[in-house]
């Protein structure tokens, strides 16, 4: 993908030029862990509250305030057919305002970001939300597919004792429903069984994953205990904090736990303390032109700037040597984005990698220095903490980790720059940076 800045776009007569996209600010509900507090919340409820919080802070609710709605999520139910539009029209937005899905896994929240960004930066739109949803509580169970194809039977048959023929197919193993997979339709494993493939391949040692997991939700809670999530998370279903957030985790305490991936190999090492857990959630990131958010006395945070995405062949490529694991593609992405804006990692402030699991975290700061790239600096990696301690609501974590990133950025006052780098399901990276100037 390209700079929104990239001076060698070639512009069309008459066409505007390419603007810079502020990030205003952001809203989500506090994420929980499956099954507990929202199980029976649906993705449009969520996304709804998250939507409202977002229009009532920065007053979204008169008609034309907002251009656009892009949002997401990956479990989706029937029901959630044309769930950004079904959304807004369950919102205190005006019913006006145009919405459309996106989904790519894990970076759908960090996609529909881009995609707003673009038509801001194209001048196509002065203001846009994006974010996503998902609920892993109120997965979609599917029809078993031998009743669904007898049903089908029975629907083309052209009479009344064809149609019962057909039924009388029907048999008690057939009511069993097909339960949503944690795992790629290509290789059969779980994310997890494919994060330990990878964890082997790159030598990552138990204790520091556990040592990064602790450091995720002391630092959550720290951030959480100085008011910085006051205005970015708003209270749903009687949680007010993230539930998953376990303010007092050690390396100590997680060495107890036992593996639960990469079982059949030598050596296990990822437990679900240093995994990310189920969860359910929504967020929403509100996008603008400068000319849009001087008109309401709203100050950018943060400009988004660059972004690329990237993707592995996690099948037949290098995935036993650790080079195309399943999580690997951000190994790719962020180098090829680098090099285009012209920076090196140590021009970074600060840097937000989505902690899927611990493992892939450090396996992923390895491959940037075997790509080059010098080592993060520990003390500006996901500050505020990330996954491992927020929980991970698939398409909601884009939109989290800009909302967080930009604030971070405007705190610290003066330039800044941060990096994001957010892995996804089927071999998928996207990444992105904001800027303070």
């Amino acid at each position: 993908m390209s700079s929104l800045e990239d001076p060698r776009v070639r512009r069309l007569p008459g066409e505007r030029r390419v603007r810079r996209v502020a990030v205003v600010g952001g809203t989500r509900i506090p994420f929980a862990r499956s099954d507990g507090p929202y199980a029976t919340a649906s993705d449009q409820e969520m996304l709804t509250a998250a939507l409202d919080g977002l229009a009532e802070r920065f007053g979204l609710e008169e008609p034309g305030a907002v251009g656009e709605f892009v949002a997401g999520a990956v479990l989706k139910h029937s029901r959630d057919f044309n769930l950004a539009r079904e959304t807004v029209l369950g919102s205190t937005l005006d019913a006006r305002t145009p919405a459309y899905d996106l989904q790519q896994a894990c970076g759908t929240g960090l996609q529909a970001v881009i995609a707003a960004a673009n038509k801001i930066a194209l001048g196509q739109t002065e203001s846009a939300v994006a974010g996503g949803a998902d609920t892993a509580s109120d997965a979609p169970l599917g029809v078993n597919d031998a009743l669904r194809r007898i049903l089908l039977e029975a629907r083309r048959a052209k009479s009344a004792g064809a149609r019962l023929k057909a039924l009388a197919k029907v048999r008690p193993g057939h009511l069993v429903p097909d339960i949503p997979r944690n795992a790629e339709p290509r290789t059969g494993l779980s994310m997890g069984e494919h994060a330990a493939v990878t964890a082997r391949a790159w030598g990552v040692a138990r204790a520091d994953q556990d040592a990064l997991a602790a450091t995720s939700h002391q630092r959550l809670a720290a951030a959480y205990d100085r008011g910085f999530f006051d205005d970015l998370v708003i209270p749903f279903r009687g949680l007010q904090r993230d539930q998953n957030l376990r303010p007092g985790s050690t390396p100590e305490k997680l060495a107890a736990l036992k593996p639960v991936f990469g079982l059949s190999g030598p050596g296990p090492t990822m437990t679900a303390g240093n995994s990310t857990p189920l969860t359910d959630g929504a967020a929403t990131v509100l996008l603008a032109s400068e000319e849009w958010a001087a008109a309401r006395g709203l100050e950018p945070l943060a400009y988004l700037t660059v972004y690329e995405t990237a993707a592995v062949d996690f099948v037949g490529g290098d995935v036993a040597g650790g080079e195309d694991g399943l999580l690997m593609a951000p190994a790719y992405a962020v180098p090829r984005l680098l090099e285009r804006a012209g920076y090196g990692i140590e021009d970074f402030d600060l840097v937000e990698i989505h902690e899927a699991f611990a493992s892939q975290v450090l396996a992923t700061l390895a491959a940037w220095e075997k790509r080059g790239l010098r080592p993060v600096d520990r003390a500006r990696l996901n500050v505020a903490g990330s996954s491992l301690a927020t929980g991970h609501p698939f398409a909601a974590t884009g939109a989290r980790i800009v909302a967080t990133l930009a604030k971070l950025l405007a705190e610290r006052g003066g330039p800044g720059r941060g990096l994001i780098s957010v892995c996804a399901a089927g071999g998928q990276g996207v990444t992105a940076i904001l800027e303070r100037s």
